[in-house]
């Protein structure tokens, strides 16, 4: 189930992420670890998360393969290692709505959005590559935390893709 899709002014958040190219039908099994390795890379380095861990899609060839970031906000620039990097959100009017239930079913959310954007005449930052769809911000966060909500159906996964509409507050 997806909420209301709503466009929304977010400011420039700086991230430190690690980047992956994976093949579609191993997303799960490589990406959310990626999180977990962050967030511990932070905690050894006495830094506190600034939001919920996220994976953004930069390059997408569902056919082949994706090229993917999974990551966490942070308050300030951290300086990156060889694993882990210093990466950003840029600022932007971002289309955002919260998918409700488990994670099999964003590909279908995320074409509702998609879809959504389409009938709004909304075009996003991104452009056709020789890899496939090259993305800015095309993101999914996620607010559940498994620990605490182990019924992947009750889970909550925010997307927040980056638009070309100008953005005056920017």
């Amino acid at each position: 189930m997806l909420s209301e899709p709503k466009i929304e002014h977010r400011d420039e958040q700086h991230t430190a992420a690690i980047r992956v190219h994976v093949a579609p039908h191993e997303i799960g099994e490589v990406v959310p670890p990626l999180c977990d390795e962050v967030l511990a890379w932070l905690k050894d380095k006495d830094i506190t998360p600034a939001g919920p861990p996220y994976f953004r899609y930069l390059v997408i060839d569902m056919d082949e393969e994706l090229f993917m970031e999974a990551g966490v906000a942070v308050e300030s620039p951290v300086e990156g290692d060889d694993r882990v990097s210093a990466e950003h959100f840029p600022s932007g009017l971002y289309a955002t709505a919260v998918h409700k239930g488990h994670p099999d079913e964003l590909e279908a959310s995320t074409a509702e959005l998609l879809q959504w954007a389409t009938d709004n005449s909304i075009e996003w930052q991104m452009g056709q590559t020789a890899q496939g769809e090259a993305w800015v911000a095309r993101t999914e966060f996620h607010l559940t935390d498994a620990e605490a909500e182990p019924d992947m159906n009750n889970w909550e996964t925010e997307l927040a893709f980056l638009t070309k509409i100008n953005d005056s507050s920017s």
